[in-house]
């Protein structure tokens, strides 16, 4: 969680850059760190919308843990529309209302950074999104892909259920299948390195099996240019750069850009040397192109910190970030409700 943070911090510094402004900014070679900014660095949405992911899974695992049943996706609405409470937004009056938790009252969360037009829309509806009944049914935006990273933390269940519980939890604001399927292709791609020895090519082929399989050619085709670009330049045969990386994956506007550009920056990071370095490099990568910065660098942050586990993360990264503690916290409640 922490790993995803960092990385949407630094991305979040250049969302709205491009890769001319950023080199103009921050030198041809482009943002590199923290110290390169004003601090506290801000986390954004998706940091946000990730935390609120993580609550309404909290609050699903405390009724469970209490011998109660509860709807997860219900949850995870409940907890989206406790959200968008924070980013000034009146709810619409068919909305359902719940008592607040803790999370609510984390004034770092209480501050508008640009939050996605499908997940605000979506949730002012007041209805509740299903696959089956989808709002925003041609939103194939990153909103749901950024905040989806906590699905793939719960320990001890399958990957098709992880898979299940995080597209359940996109089309609660986005409708298209790529949305859809993108983040749940990234949940379990989390899922997947939780284990000890785990590996991120191995993991990697897996996502590109799952997109093949989620009948949506876009996700399918965009994970395996990721997969292709980072062996290529890993073997010598081709140069990275931001404009070789965009043009083969796409800018992260949309979900399965996000996604793929995320993943390629994970795989390309491998020569870097130390977990510490392949980490500074991939959400470096992330974050140095045209397009959605904050959530490709929170992507490529999710995998590797989950990858490598938080010795990985730069301390000085985790201090410069304005939300640390409030991230650490939502990782405590995690780990007491799965872990003890």
């Amino acid at each position: 969680m922490l790993g995803g943070a960092v990385g949407d911090a630094l991305g979040y510094a250049v969302e709205f850059d491009s890769m001319d402004g950023i080199r103009s900014r921050f030198g041809t070679a482009g943002l590199s760190g923290f110290e390169q900014l004003g601090l506290p660095a801000p986390i954004s949405d998706d940091t946000q919308m990730t935390l609120y992911t993580v609550d309404g899974l909290v609050e699903v695992l405390e009724w469970a843990n209490d011998g109660v049943g509860a709807d997860e996706t219900a949850c995870l609405w409940l907890a989206y529309l406790r959200w968008l409470k924070t980013q000034g937004e009146a709810l619409p009056a068919n909305a359902p209302d719940q008592p607040g938790r803790w999370i609510d009252a984390q004034e770092v969360l209480h501050h508008r950074r640009a939050p996605g037009n499908a997940c605000l829309s979506g949730l002012m509806t007041g209805e509740m999104g299903t696959r089956t009944r989808p709002v925003n049914p041609d939103s194939k935006g990153c909103g749901t892909v950024m905040r989806s990273a906590p699905f793939g933390l719960l320990p001890w269940i399958e990957a098709e259920t992880v898979y299940k519980f995080s597209s359940d939890g996109a089309a609660l604001t986005h409708g298209h299948p790529s949305a859809i399927h993108s983040a749940a292709v990234f949940s379990t791609l989390i899922h997947d390195l939780l284990p000890d020895g785990a590996a991120l090519d191995g993991a990697a082929a897996a996502a590109v099996r799952r997109a093949a399989a989620s009948g949506v050619p876009e996700l399918a085709a965009r994970l395996e240019a990721a997969v292709a670009l980072a062996a290529q330049e890993l073997a010598g045969e081709a140069d990275a750069s931001p404009e070789r990386m965009t043009q083969a994956l796409g800018e992260g506007w949309v979900a399965e850009e996000a996604l793929a550009i995320g993943l390629y920056c994970a795989l390309a990071s491998a020569d870097a040397g130390s977990p510490e370095a392949q980490f500074r490099k991939a959400v470096s990568l992330a974050a140095n192109h045209d397009g959605d910065s904050d959530s490709t660098a929170s992507v490529a942050g999710n995998i590797m910190g989950t990858l490598y586990g938080r010795t990985a993360v730069p301390a000085d990264w985790i201090q410069a970030i304005d939300a640390r503690d409030t991230v650490e916290k939502m990782a405590d409640a995690l780990i007491r409700v799965t872990a003890g």
